[in-house]
């Protein structure tokens, strides 16, 4: 339990000496000794150098061994501007720095996802000359959910990625264990460790693609996912287009996703005279000109309020975070829309906010959910060669 104690506050602080851990463990500087002793012997932490500039002998400053395990990354999305959905992988060392990170366009027809992830996974390990022995977790992001009772991913538009057993064959190729999460959810997790929500109790995220919606919800750091793995897929959610659009839309009943994925996004754009070849595009070019696409930026804050008020009014959520890449073209510009949209649909208040991360969200959160399982597993390691 010391040497677990000790290891947590490496890894949450950085390079320590034995006396900044005697005073954050509070035990005895013969004890500490000897925990560092151990971990150091198991591999876990290194000397990485010594405290000069004080009298008496130089103190030794501890640190985690950076290679003494690795997480891979991989981001599986659908393009709809190419057709053919990417890969895009990432591997990081123990104190999560990036190794290496690839990219691929695969043609899930002719190639068979279990071989695509496990030669991705091969080209990090090149890339990066990390043997294969060392990588301790892959984190897959998917669009869609992942059922736990069935170890299937469901809700996934990619072909062969529902194929039931499909997650526990990759685990098997690869030889190490293989965790999916939905793409919306990683984002959040990124969110949370280095975006907008950082100091946030708790935070929804709604998720405004290229190609789909989607929304996560984060209760005080704990991710909330549903008994399939199913909480969050809006883009499901049945709306009377009559009471939450424009009224072009007819009083037919459609999806959310109709009214809001990005195909809908571009078809809404394009009614407006509003150029682009993609939603964000389309999306980008009205926030540049939001005088002249009053109209279109409207009637589209309104769509997206319809999403906020349903979550709001279940969950109240101190914050919610426009994320992806339609939320991200629109800037400011989208979110004072859509902070309108909501206050004329519902009384209930929350505040509204653009994500602050421009790379890969899902990427970037697979790599966060990904360490932190490598290192608890490590933490209940030690403590479970400690028990009794």
């Amino acid at each position: 339990m010391n040497e677990s104690a000790a290891l947590a506050h490496l890894l949450e602080r950085g390079q320590l000496t034995r006396a900044d851990l005697r005073a954050l463990t509070t035990l005895s500087t013969p004890t500490i000794s000897e925990v560092l002793r151990r971990l150091v012997d198991s591999g876990l932490v290194t000397i990485a150098g010594r405290v000069s500039g004080r009298p008496g002998p130089h103190a030794e400053i501890y640190a985690v061994n950076a290679d003494a395990a690795y997480t891979a990354a991989i981001s599986v999305r659908d393009a709809m501007t190419t057709g053919v959905p990417t890969l895009t992988a990432a591997l990081c060392d123990l104190t999560g720095v990036v190794r290496a990170r690839v990219e691929s366009s695969i043609d899930f027809e002719a190639t068979d996802p279990v071989d695509a992830v496990v030669e991705l996974v091969e080209r990090l390990h090149t890339e990066s000359g990390v043997p294969t022995g060392s990588l301790r977790y892959v984190q897959l992001g998917v669009a869609g959910s992942y059922d736990p009772f069935e170890a299937t991913i469901k809700h996934s538009d990619i072909p062969n990625w529902e194929r039931p057993g499909l997650v526990p064959e990759i685990g098997l190729r690869l030889g190490t264990q293989v965790g999916v999460e939905n793409d919306v959810n990683l984002a959040a997790v990124a969110e949370r460790e280095r975006g907008v929500a950082r100091e946030a109790d708790g935070f929804a995220l709604v998720w405004l693609g290229e190609e789909g919606l989607g929304a996560a919800i984060d209760i005080n750091g704990v991710m909330l996912r549903g008994a399939r793995g199913g909480a969050g897929e809006i883009g499901y959610m049945p709306m009377s287009a009559a009471g939450s659009a424009d009224d072009a839309c007819g009083e037919q009943t459609v999806s959310l996703q109709e009214l809001v994925g990005g195909p809908a996004v571009l078809e809404l754009a394009t009614a407006h005279g509003i150029p682009g070849d993609t939603p964000a595009e389309a999306v980008a070019a009205a926030a540049a000109d939001p005088e002249n696409a009053g109209k279109f930026l409207d009637v589209l804050a309104r769509r997206v309020s319809v999403a906020i008020a349903a979550i709001v009014a279940v969950l109240d959520p101190a914050l919610v975070v426009l994320a992806g890449q339609v939320s991200q073209a629109g800037g400011e510009v989208l979110r004072d829309a859509v902070s309108r949209a909501l206050t004329r649909t519902t009384p209930l208040e929350t505040s509204i906010e653009v994500t602050a991360i421009h790379d890969d969200a899902v990427l970037l959160g697979a790599l966060d959910a990904g360490l932190a399982e490598v290192r608890q597993s490590l933490l209940d390691g030690i403590r479970d060669k400690s028990a009794p």
